[in-house]
């Protein structure tokens, strides 16, 4: 029961297609599903501390069911996406309650499942994968995500270095033009570090920013052309839908970024170095339903422990710090900041005091 759980993920784009036809204030099913059913669901089945035994490890971690369900996620994205810019250009949306509704939902498709697909591909060393990761990230116009998290982030996290590391007392709206430029300028700069290491022009081909950045472009127009020839029309309303779900589904990486390392710094061992990183240096939440749709993305502490690890055997650790409440119910409370340094400050205090 627990392998079909993870196919769970894939309600949501069909709560936002249901909602899309029944119309008006269906649209925010998706948004309902998420941030009401699925906290209460979690409080009512509570944590799953049950990790996979070290001898199964190496033939669970192998096991291509689970790869398979994030390749089938890759296709189903597109899909959907295809449909949704077809869906506005249809003229089907009337008011803006339901583009409200159906924008957000369609981002909680490309941003809350979608990245977390491309972050979990991403790490792979399958060059498949890798693919599939760059290419579910160029649909939300953050391709820079996959230089910059796998050679800065995880590399820098939970020290001043790294911009995805949200200090102490930092909100979320600081925190997100602190991650989004400072991401997005240090990508860059390891790009360009990595060319001149191998004797490349940083205004080539070879720049893998320069796709990143122009890649999300030609997608758009990609989709603006087939809606052309299949209607006869120009759809200007189609990259105004694409670039807004853009910035909202990159918006929630950034929301769980923040709620992920929120505080957390490394000691220092010595000054300027700081060290290894461990179980203890990121937040964790081992919430049964929530991590279904997030491929076990909540179990972050050994996410960064053991980065190469595949979704299925990550372990929960009991002494890592803990989240009250899965993410949906964590990007909630991030979004009102008083709400946020109730909830998790204390907590954060507690795990100061036993570092200390």
């Amino acid at each position: 029961m627990k392998k079909l759980g993870f196919f769970s993920a894939f309600v949501i784009p069909l709560l936002v297609i249901a909602g899309s036809y029944a119309g008006g204030w269906w649209n925010f099913s998706s948004l309902v599903f998420v941030f009401i059913l699925v906290p209460l669901i979690d409080y009512q089945l509570g944590l799953d501390t049950a990790n996979v035994p070290n001898e199964q490890k190496e033939i669970v971690g192998e096991e291509f069911y689970y790869r398979f369900i994030t390749y089938i996620w890759v296709y189903v994205q597109f899909g959907f996406l295809v449909w949704a810019v077809y869906r506005i250009a249809s003229g089907s949306l009337t008011s803006l309650h339901e583009w409200t509704g159906f924008t957000v939902g369609c981002a909680l498709v490309t941003g809350g499942i979608g990245i977390t697909v491309a972050h979990e591909l991403g790490h792979k060393k399958s060059r498949l994968e890798r693919f599939y990761s760059k290419a579910l990230l160029m649909t939300v116009c953050y391709m820079h995500f996959f230089i910059e998290h796998n050679r800065g982030h995880h590399v820098s996290v939970a020290t001043p270095q790294d911009p995805a590391t949200a200090r102490k007392n930092q909100n979320f709206y600081s925190f997100w033009l602190q991650s989004v430029i400072s991401g997005f300028a240090h990508a860059w700069k390891l790009e360009a570090e990595s060319l001149q290491r191998k004797g490349r022009s940083l205004l080539g081909p070879a720049n893998q920013m320069i796709w990143f950045t122009l890649l999300p472009l030609l997608f758009c127009g990609m989709l603006m052309a087939m809606l052309w020839l299949v209607t006869g029309n120009v759809h200007w309303e189609v990259p105004a839908f694409f670039f807004i779900q853009s910035v909202l589904a990159f918006s929630l990486l950034e929301l769980v970024n923040y709620i992920e390392h929120y505080g957390i710094v490394r000691r220092q061992t010595p000054p300027g170095q700081y060290e290894r990183v461990n179980p203890r240096h990121s937040w964790n939440a081992s919430h049964l339903v929530s991590n279904f749709f997030l491929f076990q993305l909540q179990r972050h502490s050994d996410h960064h422990y053991r980065a190469i690890k595949r979704y299925q055997i990550l372990d929960h650790f009991d002494e890592s710090p803990q989240l009250p409440f899965g993410y949906p119910t964590m990007i909630l409370a991030a979004l009102v900041p008083p709400v946020w340094f109730g909830v998790i400050d204390s907590r954060l205090e507690a795990w100061e005091k036993a570092r200390a």
